[in-house]
Protein backbone atom coordinates (compact mmCIF):
# COMPACT_ATOMS: atom_id res chain seq x y z
CA UNK A 1 0.00 0.00 0.00
CA UNK A 2 1.09 3.91 -0.84
CA UNK A 3 0.59 5.96 2.12
CA UNK A 4 1.03 9.56 2.33
CA UNK A 5 1.54 11.00 6.25
CA UNK A 6 0.50 14.36 7.19
CA UNK A 7 1.58 15.33 10.57
CA UNK A 8 3.20 17.72 12.38
CA UNK A 9 7.12 17.30 12.67
CA UNK A 10 7.64 19.05 15.57
CA UNK A 11 8.75 17.08 19.31
CA UNK A 12 4.74 16.69 20.49
CA UNK A 13 3.51 13.25 20.47
CA UNK A 14 1.08 13.56 17.42
CA UNK A 15 4.16 14.32 15.26
CA UNK A 16 5.99 11.46 17.47
CA UNK A 17 3.53 8.68 16.84
CA UNK A 18 2.51 9.82 13.07
CA UNK A 19 6.51 9.33 12.19
CA UNK A 20 6.45 5.86 14.01
CA UNK A 21 3.68 4.60 12.88
CA UNK A 22 4.84 5.27 9.46
CA UNK A 23 8.64 3.90 10.17
CA UNK A 24 7.04 0.60 11.00
CA UNK A 25 4.24 0.51 8.15
CA UNK A 26 7.15 0.68 6.23
CA UNK A 27 8.96 -1.78 7.79
CA UNK A 28 5.68 -4.21 7.07
CA UNK A 29 6.39 -3.68 3.38
CA UNK A 30 4.05 -0.56 2.57
CA UNK A 31 5.58 2.85 0.79
CA UNK A 32 5.53 5.72 2.99
CA UNK A 33 5.64 9.52 2.09
CA UNK A 34 5.47 11.82 5.03
CA UNK A 35 4.40 15.19 3.61
CA UNK A 36 4.92 18.16 5.85
CA UNK A 37 6.79 21.48 5.65
CA UNK A 38 9.81 19.80 7.68
CA UNK A 39 11.56 16.27 8.21
CA UNK A 40 9.98 15.11 11.29
CA UNK A 41 12.39 14.86 14.11
CA UNK A 42 12.26 11.45 14.43
CA UNK A 43 12.73 10.82 10.75
CA UNK A 44 16.82 10.10 10.89
CA UNK A 45 16.42 7.25 8.19
CA UNK A 46 15.02 7.65 4.79
CA UNK A 47 15.15 4.53 2.38
CA UNK A 48 13.47 2.85 -0.75
CA UNK A 49 10.36 2.55 1.31
CA UNK A 50 10.46 5.95 3.06
CA UNK A 51 10.37 8.86 1.45
CA UNK A 52 9.87 12.68 2.75
CA UNK A 53 8.67 15.81 0.34
CA UNK A 54 8.43 19.30 1.86
CA UNK A 55 6.14 21.54 1.64
CA UNK A 56 7.37 24.91 0.47
CA UNK A 57 5.16 27.95 1.19
CA UNK A 58 6.50 30.70 -1.30
CA UNK A 59 6.77 34.42 0.25
CA UNK A 60 4.23 36.57 -1.06
CA UNK A 61 3.90 40.52 0.26
CA UNK A 62 0.09 39.99 -0.46
CA UNK A 63 -0.66 37.68 3.06
CA UNK A 64 0.23 38.91 5.87
CA UNK A 65 0.07 34.76 7.25
CA UNK A 66 1.77 32.97 4.58
CA UNK A 67 -1.12 30.00 2.89
CA UNK A 68 -0.11 27.14 4.34
CA UNK A 69 -3.50 24.97 3.91
CA UNK A 70 -3.05 26.03 0.08
CA UNK A 71 0.30 24.90 -0.37
CA UNK A 72 0.27 21.69 1.32
CA UNK A 73 -2.99 20.46 -0.96
CA UNK A 74 -1.35 21.38 -3.85
CA UNK A 75 1.54 19.21 -2.77
CA UNK A 76 -0.95 16.59 -1.93
CA UNK A 77 -1.81 16.55 -5.54
CA UNK A 78 1.30 16.51 -6.94
CA UNK A 79 2.31 13.86 -5.04
CA UNK A 80 -0.56 11.44 -5.26
CA UNK A 81 -0.26 11.69 -8.93
CA UNK A 82 3.69 11.47 -9.41
CA UNK A 83 3.78 8.67 -6.85
CA UNK A 84 0.20 6.97 -7.17
CA UNK A 85 -0.29 7.49 -3.39
CA UNK A 86 -3.36 5.34 -2.74
CA UNK A 87 -4.47 6.66 0.78
CA UNK A 88 -3.69 9.85 3.01
CA UNK A 89 -3.34 9.44 6.40
CA UNK A 90 -3.68 12.96 8.73
CA UNK A 91 -2.71 13.59 12.15
CA UNK A 92 -4.95 16.34 13.12
CA UNK A 93 -8.37 17.75 12.16
CA UNK A 94 -6.67 21.23 11.37
CA UNK A 95 -5.07 22.59 9.15
CA UNK A 96 -4.74 18.87 8.03
CA UNK A 97 -7.98 17.29 7.22
CA UNK A 98 -8.69 20.26 5.53
CA UNK A 99 -6.14 20.53 3.26
CA UNK A 100 -6.34 16.85 2.74
CA UNK A 101 -10.04 17.26 1.76
CA UNK A 102 -8.96 20.09 -0.17
CA UNK A 103 -6.97 17.81 -2.05
CA UNK A 104 -8.93 15.20 -2.59
CA UNK A 105 -11.67 17.39 -3.95
CA UNK A 106 -8.47 18.47 -6.91
CA UNK A 107 -8.07 14.44 -8.01
CA UNK A 108 -11.46 14.11 -8.05
CA UNK A 109 -12.22 15.86 -10.74
CA UNK A 110 -9.26 14.51 -12.88
CA UNK A 111 -10.77 10.88 -11.69
CA UNK A 112 -8.80 9.70 -8.90
CA UNK A 113 -10.54 8.63 -6.24
CA UNK A 114 -8.23 8.68 -2.95
CA UNK A 115 -9.15 7.86 0.73
CA UNK A 116 -8.64 9.91 3.79
CA UNK A 117 -7.91 8.34 7.33
CA UNK A 118 -7.91 11.00 10.01
CA UNK A 119 -7.10 11.12 13.48
CA UNK A 120 -7.44 13.23 16.31
CA UNK A 121 -5.13 13.97 18.86
CA UNK A 122 -6.37 16.21 21.44
CA UNK A 123 -5.30 19.90 21.35
CA UNK A 124 -7.09 20.02 17.22
CA UNK A 125 -10.26 19.40 19.71
CA UNK A 126 -10.12 20.54 23.10
CA UNK A 127 -7.93 23.94 22.49
CA UNK A 128 -7.67 24.94 19.13
CA UNK A 129 -10.79 23.43 16.97
CA UNK A 130 -13.62 24.42 19.78
CA UNK A 131 -12.90 27.64 18.96
CA UNK A 132 -15.75 29.86 17.05
CA UNK A 133 -13.50 30.84 14.43
CA UNK A 134 -12.03 26.77 13.56
CA UNK A 135 -15.38 24.91 14.73
CA UNK A 136 -17.65 25.02 11.26
CA UNK A 137 -13.96 24.03 9.61
CA UNK A 138 -13.14 21.41 12.48
CA UNK A 139 -16.92 19.87 12.15
CA UNK A 140 -16.78 19.90 8.16
CA UNK A 141 -12.89 18.10 8.18
CA UNK A 142 -13.88 15.71 10.62
CA UNK A 143 -17.30 14.50 8.72
CA UNK A 144 -15.79 14.73 5.15
CA UNK A 145 -12.97 12.30 6.15
CA UNK A 146 -13.42 8.83 5.23
CA UNK A 147 -12.28 7.15 8.93
CA UNK A 148 -11.71 8.94 12.01
CA UNK A 149 -9.60 7.88 14.86
CA UNK A 150 -8.97 9.38 17.90
CA UNK A 151 -6.13 8.23 20.30
CA UNK A 152 -8.51 7.85 23.84
CA UNK A 153 -11.70 7.00 24.32
CA UNK A 154 -12.02 10.40 26.10
CA UNK A 155 -10.87 12.55 23.12
CA UNK A 156 -14.31 10.47 21.07
CA UNK A 157 -16.48 11.61 23.61
CA UNK A 158 -15.21 15.34 23.67
CA UNK A 159 -15.36 15.06 20.18
CA UNK A 160 -18.99 14.15 19.78
CA UNK A 161 -19.82 16.40 22.49
CA UNK A 162 -18.15 19.85 20.68
CA UNK A 163 -18.78 19.27 17.45
CA UNK A 164 -22.11 17.76 15.48
CA UNK A 165 -19.95 14.55 14.30
CA UNK A 166 -21.82 12.07 11.66
CA UNK A 167 -18.86 9.89 11.21
CA UNK A 168 -18.06 7.32 13.64
CA UNK A 169 -14.99 7.86 15.54
CA UNK A 170 -12.80 4.59 16.23
CA UNK A 171 -10.43 4.70 19.30
CA UNK A 172 -6.82 3.79 18.47
CA UNK A 173 -5.08 4.63 21.21
CA UNK A 174 -1.51 5.86 21.04
CA UNK A 175 1.76 3.42 21.11
CA UNK A 176 5.17 2.80 21.76
CA UNK A 177 8.08 0.62 20.22
CA UNK A 178 8.76 -1.54 23.18
CA UNK A 179 11.39 -3.85 21.31
CA UNK A 180 13.23 -0.30 20.25
CA UNK A 181 12.98 1.18 23.40
CA UNK A 182 14.70 -2.11 25.28
CA UNK A 183 17.46 -2.33 23.03
CA UNK A 184 18.72 1.59 23.24
CA UNK A 185 22.27 1.92 24.12
CA UNK A 186 22.44 4.17 27.33
CA UNK A 187 25.96 4.93 27.49
CA UNK A 188 26.20 8.79 27.25
CA UNK A 189 24.32 9.04 31.01
CA UNK A 190 25.41 7.47 34.35
CA UNK A 191 22.83 7.69 37.30
CA UNK A 192 25.66 9.24 39.25
CA UNK A 193 25.20 12.27 37.36
CA UNK A 194 22.16 12.75 38.43
CA UNK A 195 21.48 11.49 42.17
CA UNK A 196 23.06 9.92 45.07
CA UNK A 197 22.97 6.57 45.21
CA UNK A 198 20.51 6.56 48.34
CA UNK A 199 18.40 9.11 46.47
CA UNK A 200 15.10 8.12 44.64
CA UNK A 201 14.83 9.88 40.87
CA UNK A 202 11.42 11.75 40.29
CA UNK A 203 10.90 12.95 36.62
CA UNK A 204 8.77 14.93 34.48
CA UNK A 205 8.77 15.34 30.60
CA UNK A 206 6.33 17.48 28.65
CA UNK A 207 6.25 20.90 27.04
CA UNK A 208 5.70 23.23 29.61
CA UNK A 209 2.43 24.67 29.24
CA UNK A 210 -0.31 25.66 31.78
CA UNK A 211 -2.28 22.55 30.96
CA UNK A 212 0.89 20.37 32.26
CA UNK A 213 0.19 22.16 35.88
CA UNK A 214 4.21 22.39 36.43
CA UNK A 215 3.97 24.08 39.84
CA UNK A 216 2.29 21.26 41.04
CA UNK A 217 4.92 18.75 40.24
CA UNK A 218 7.13 21.05 42.19
CA UNK A 219 5.31 21.35 44.94
CA UNK A 220 4.26 17.13 44.92
CA UNK A 221 8.07 16.85 45.39
CA UNK A 222 9.12 19.24 47.89
CA UNK A 223 6.61 16.79 50.16
CA UNK A 224 8.29 13.53 49.00
CA UNK A 225 12.03 15.13 49.35
CA UNK A 226 10.80 16.02 53.11
CA UNK A 227 10.18 12.55 53.51
CA UNK A 228 13.09 10.87 51.49
CA UNK A 229 16.10 11.07 50.09
CA UNK A 230 15.33 12.41 46.30
CA UNK A 231 16.17 13.99 43.02
CA UNK A 232 13.32 15.57 40.72
CA UNK A 233 14.25 15.76 36.76
CA UNK A 234 12.40 18.18 34.63
CA UNK A 235 12.51 17.39 30.71
CA UNK A 236 11.34 20.08 28.32
CA UNK A 237 10.60 23.65 27.77
CA UNK A 238 7.99 26.24 27.77
CA UNK A 239 6.53 29.22 29.32
CA UNK A 240 5.91 27.39 32.66
CA UNK A 241 9.75 26.78 32.96
CA UNK A 242 11.46 30.05 34.53
CA UNK A 243 7.79 30.03 36.98
CA UNK A 244 9.14 26.58 37.86
CA UNK A 245 12.87 27.53 38.33
CA UNK A 246 11.62 30.24 40.63
CA UNK A 247 9.35 28.07 42.58
CA UNK A 248 12.48 25.76 43.86
CA UNK A 249 14.08 28.72 44.91
CA UNK A 250 11.16 29.93 46.67
CA UNK A 251 11.06 26.02 48.42
CA UNK A 252 14.59 26.19 48.89
CA UNK A 253 15.19 23.18 46.40
CA UNK A 254 16.87 24.31 43.72
CA UNK A 255 20.01 22.34 44.59
CA UNK A 256 17.60 18.81 44.03
CA UNK A 257 16.17 19.91 40.77
CA UNK A 258 17.84 19.58 37.40
CA UNK A 259 15.86 21.51 34.63
CA UNK A 260 17.22 19.56 31.15
CA UNK A 261 15.41 21.71 28.28
CA UNK A 262 14.82 20.13 25.43
CA UNK A 263 16.87 16.86 25.47
CA UNK A 264 17.80 13.91 23.15
CA UNK A 265 18.67 11.99 26.38
CA UNK A 266 15.31 11.00 27.64
CA UNK A 267 15.31 7.00 27.68
CA UNK A 268 18.61 7.34 29.48
CA UNK A 269 16.79 9.89 31.99
CA UNK A 270 13.73 7.29 32.02
CA UNK A 271 16.01 4.16 32.65
CA UNK A 272 17.44 5.84 36.01
CA UNK A 273 13.88 7.06 37.43
CA UNK A 274 11.70 5.66 40.15
CA UNK A 275 8.70 7.87 39.60
CA UNK A 276 7.05 9.34 36.60
CA UNK A 277 4.57 12.85 37.43
CA UNK A 278 1.86 13.69 35.00
CA UNK A 279 -0.41 16.10 37.29
CA UNK A 280 -1.86 17.33 33.76
CA UNK A 281 -5.21 19.52 33.84
CA UNK A 282 -6.20 17.46 31.43
CA UNK A 283 -4.46 14.67 28.89
CA UNK A 284 -5.82 13.61 25.53
CA UNK A 285 -4.16 10.28 26.04
CA UNK A 286 -0.64 10.57 28.41
CA UNK A 287 2.55 9.44 25.58
CA UNK A 288 4.74 10.44 28.22
CA UNK A 289 3.39 8.52 31.09
CA UNK A 290 3.45 5.06 28.64
CA UNK A 291 6.70 6.11 27.87
CA UNK A 292 7.75 5.99 31.27
CA UNK A 293 5.89 3.15 31.76
CA UNK A 294 7.92 1.18 28.86
CA UNK A 295 11.34 2.08 31.37
CA UNK A 296 9.40 0.37 34.01
CA UNK A 297 8.59 3.38 35.58
CA UNK A 298 5.58 3.69 37.70
CA UNK A 299 3.29 7.18 37.00
CA UNK A 300 1.26 9.59 39.95
CA UNK A 301 -1.24 11.31 37.52
CA UNK A 302 -4.25 13.15 37.46
CA UNK A 303 -7.29 11.34 36.74
CA UNK A 304 -8.42 13.59 33.68
CA UNK A 305 -8.89 12.90 29.81
CA UNK A 306 -7.26 9.70 28.61
CA UNK A 307 -5.33 9.15 31.95
CA UNK A 308 -6.76 6.55 33.32
CA UNK A 309 -7.13 4.67 30.09
CA UNK A 310 -3.73 4.56 30.22
CA UNK A 311 -2.16 4.83 33.74
CA UNK A 312 -4.45 2.14 36.09
CA UNK A 313 -4.69 2.92 39.53
CA UNK A 314 -3.15 0.87 41.98
CA UNK A 315 -1.19 -1.07 39.35
CA UNK A 316 0.79 0.70 37.21
CA UNK A 317 0.56 3.88 39.43
CA UNK A 318 -1.81 5.98 40.87
CA UNK A 319 -4.56 8.74 39.73
CA UNK A 320 -5.88 11.58 41.50
CA UNK A 321 -7.90 14.36 41.27
CA UNK A 322 -6.57 17.55 39.30
CA UNK A 323 -5.06 19.55 41.88
CA UNK A 324 -5.00 17.35 44.35
CA UNK A 325 -0.98 17.69 45.75
CA UNK A 326 -1.35 16.27 49.07
CA UNK A 327 -3.06 12.76 47.11
CA UNK A 328 -0.23 12.98 44.97
CA UNK A 329 2.42 12.94 47.18
CA UNK A 330 0.88 10.53 49.82
CA UNK A 331 0.76 8.04 46.93
CA UNK A 332 4.47 9.01 44.97
CA UNK A 333 5.89 8.49 49.25
CA UNK A 334 3.75 4.75 49.37
CA UNK A 335 5.84 4.01 46.02
CA UNK A 336 9.13 5.25 47.03
CA UNK A 337 9.34 4.58 50.56
CA UNK A 338 9.10 0.87 50.43
CA UNK A 339 11.77 -1.08 48.04
CA UNK A 340 9.67 -3.93 47.88
CA UNK A 341 6.43 -2.02 46.71
CA UNK A 342 7.99 -0.19 43.97
CA UNK A 343 9.55 -3.01 42.13
CA UNK A 344 5.96 -4.35 41.95
CA UNK A 345 5.03 -1.20 40.72
CA UNK A 346 8.11 -1.08 38.10
CA UNK A 347 7.01 -4.78 36.99
CA UNK A 348 3.65 -3.61 36.61
CA UNK A 349 4.21 -0.58 34.89
CA UNK A 350 6.29 -2.41 32.31
CA UNK A 351 3.02 -4.99 31.68
CA UNK A 352 1.17 -2.70 31.44
CA UNK A 353 2.96 -0.61 28.74
CA UNK A 354 3.45 -3.96 26.60
CA UNK A 355 -0.57 -3.76 25.98
CA UNK A 356 0.43 -0.56 24.07
CA UNK A 357 3.06 -2.38 22.14
CA UNK A 358 2.83 -0.76 18.17
CA UNK A 359 2.88 -4.50 17.46
CA UNK A 360 -0.56 -4.88 19.07
CA UNK A 361 -1.89 -1.15 17.80
CA UNK A 362 -0.49 -1.44 14.18
CA UNK A 363 -3.14 -3.83 12.50
CA UNK A 364 -5.53 -1.39 14.00
CA UNK A 365 -4.61 0.64 11.47
CA UNK A 366 -4.01 -1.52 8.31
CA UNK A 367 -7.81 -2.58 8.78
CA UNK A 368 -9.15 0.61 8.72
CA UNK A 369 -7.08 1.27 6.12
CA UNK A 370 -7.65 -1.84 3.90
CA UNK A 371 -11.75 -0.94 4.57
CA UNK A 372 -11.42 2.48 3.51
CA UNK A 373 -9.54 1.20 0.40
CA UNK A 374 -12.62 -1.01 -0.45
CA UNK A 375 -14.71 1.73 0.24
CA UNK A 376 -12.61 4.08 -2.44
CA UNK A 377 -12.67 1.48 -5.60
CA UNK A 378 -16.57 0.94 -4.81
CA UNK A 379 -16.74 4.60 -5.85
Amino acid sequence: MKIAIVCYPTFGGSGVVATELGLELAHRGHEIHFITYRQPVRLALLNSKVHYHEVNVPEYPLFHYQPYELALSSKLVDMVKLYKIELLHVHYAIPHAYAGYMAKQMLKDEGIYIPMVTTLHGTDITLVGNHPVYKPAVTFSINKSDVVTSVSQSLKDETNKLFNIKKEIHVIPNFIELDKIRNEKLISCQRSVMAKKEERIVTHISNFRKVKRIPDIIKIFYKIQEQIPAKLMMVGDGSEKRRAEQLCQELGIEDKVIFFGNSNEIDQILSYSDLFLLPSQTESFGLAALEAMAWSVPVISSNSGGLPEVNFDGISGYLSDVGDIDGMAKNALKILSDEVILTTFKKNALITAKQFDIKNILPLYEELYHKALLKSKAK
